[in-house]
């Protein structure tokens, strides 16, 4: 096995705790881990604005590096802030996803400007809200404001009823573009080939690695893509179970019990 270069971390139920922290353990293994040479990448569903404190947590900002937000749609320098890489939704996209939710009665959420937009408020992006940190604004013409531009389109709902839409996207979408189910209550409509793979693939690329010079850690659906493409993907003890079967390995230990330093200590820190 070659050794790793590139470590690819999920934030939310994997690198952070309930309580939205990093652990000391986990902490003190990465801090081994980037002393090691190794390129620690962040990336998330979050938008970059909410990514920023723990990025500074881990020191990312005063090394060059990378951070991969929006599930792979935006790939930035974690010491700059200059993009690399930016893919947005076609705005005929934007405006089918908006009729079709208006039709079925669902609100609808996007991110910018630091801010997270909602056509109406509802349970789940309070619930976000919470998470992120980032202000709530309800928008009266949510598909003019979403017609401008954005990385991607969320819709909030009962994951059993989400998936009824997300079968309905994609019958009548097919493969323009990317649809996953993340915190199991939020249905994520992103561009087309813009996942936290591909993504991931890029920076790669960037720094000459190959993919089993890589390992990625996850927990959701939304971390499929990377876990597959990565040289060692794994799985936290707290995963989905489909992600699980995916993974090369699978820890012992949750996110509230240091999983991520249990996986670092078992395939670099050895």
């Amino acid at each position: 096995m070659k050794p790793i270069r590139i470590l690819a971390l999920d934030l939310d139920d994997t690198l952070l705790c309930s309580d939205f922290s990093i652990s000391f353990k986990t902490r003190n293994a990465l801090k081994l881990v980037d002393e090691a040479g190794i390129k620690i990448v962040l990336t998330s569903g979050r938008i970059l604005e909410a990514m920023d404190r723990y990025a500074r947590v881990l020191d990312l900002h005063k090394k060059p590096g990378y951070l991969i937000s929006n599930n792979g749609a935006l790939i930035t320098e974690s010491h700059t802030g200059n993009i690399v890489y930016e893919a947005l939704l076609d705005r005929e996209i934007i405006m089918a996803i908006c009729e079709l939710a208006e039709k079925e009665d669902f609100p609808l959420q996007m991110y910018a400007d630091n801010i997270t937009y909602v056509s109406r408020r509802n349970e789940y992006s309070d619930m976000d809200e919470k998470v992120t940190n980032l202000r709530q604004v309800v928008v009266e013409n949510f598909q003019a404001l979403a017609g401008e531009s954005c990385h991607k389109l969320i819709i909030p709902g009962d994951p059993v009823l989400l998936t009824n839409v997300k079968r309905a996207i994609r019958t009548t979408m097919g493969d323009k573009v990317n649809i996953f189910l993340s915190r199991k209550y939020f249905l994520q409509i992103a561009p087309k080939d813009s996942n936290k793979g591909t993504a991931l693939a890029k920076i790669a690329d960037l720094m000459g690695c190959k993919p089993e010079e890589t390992m990625a850690i996850g927990d959701s659906m939304n971390d499929e893509a990377m876990i597959r493409w990565a040289g060692i993907g794994v799985a936290l003890a707290n995963a989905d179970e489909e992600l699980k079967k995916i993974a090369d390995y699978v820890t012992v230990k949750t996110n509230d019990e240091n999983g991520v330093a249990e996986a670092v200590e078992k395939y670099i820190l050895s």
